[in-house]
């Protein structure tokens, strides 16, 4: 049995109520219900949220909302594998146990139906399996700003080697997690030897904690869909 859990509090800070927050037409978390059951792998779609108008808004656009978060697993602290974890607590108490679950964000409009299958089908050979997406810039050479506005080199060994030279950096694309059960209730990171990588551009990744990530998403959406 695999499940896809939505993680949608209610208290977004950066962008007021950004799940259920219009985008390009529907809501937000509808984009990721709607991934998910295009996806075809999934035996529930479930929404973990505290907040009852995100919980209708889930509802309305086909996933299941079977409890509320607690209050301690929906504020800044809480992780990603402590919402998982309590998921994972309710559904084996309620008699569904999942062999496979899928951490789907309800801020991931470019979530592609075709890589979370393609995530399912890696845990065949893995613990979990992740969008990866590669940095802009060798991070090899990246700077920092001292107190004084003044630069310094992370790796200052790097200064003289040519960017062709560097091995390239991926970073986690934030879209979604795949893992399997007994691998979620152990982990303590989701990034090691035991995690697949689903390798995604870097125009198809963008994260949205501000007004300004907003609307070069909606801009990015916008253009996806002109050219589907």
């Amino acid at each position: 049995m695999s499940v896809c859990l939505i993680p949608a509090r209610g208290g977004s800070k950066r962008i007021s109520r950004k799940n259920i927050r219009l985008f390009n037409g529907k809501p937000m978390i509808a984009w990721s219900i709607e991934a998910a059951r295009q996806s075809g792998v999934f035996d529930q779609i479930i929404v973990s949220t505290d907040d009852h108008e995100i919980a209708d808004v889930a509802a309305a656009h086909g996933a299941e909302v079977p409890f509320v978060r607690p209050e301690n697993l929906a504020d800044d602290h809480a992780t990603t594998i402590d919402v998982v974890r309590h998921a994972i607590d309710w559904l084996e108490t309620a008699g569904r146990d999942p062999d496979a679950l899928c951490c789907l964000y309800a801020t991931a409009p470019f979530a592609l139906a075709e890589d979370i299958r393609k995530g399912r089908a890696l845990l065949e050979t893995a613990d979990f399996a992740l969008p990866v997406t590669p940095f802009e810039f060798p991070i090899q050479r990246a700077v920092r700003l001292t107190g004084d506005d003044r630069l310094e080199m992370f790796h200052p060994e790097q200064f003289n080697t040519r960017s062709q030279d560097l091995p390239e950096a991926w970073h986690d694309a934030g879209q979604f997690y795949w893992g399997r059960t007994p691998s979620w209730k152990t982990a303590t990171t989701l990034f090691g030897s035991q995690t697949a990588a689903i390798r995604v551009p870097r125009w198809r990744v963008q994260d949205i904690d501000t007004e300004d990530d907003w609307t070069r998403a909606e801009i990015l959406a916008r253009i996806l869909q002109d050219r589907a």
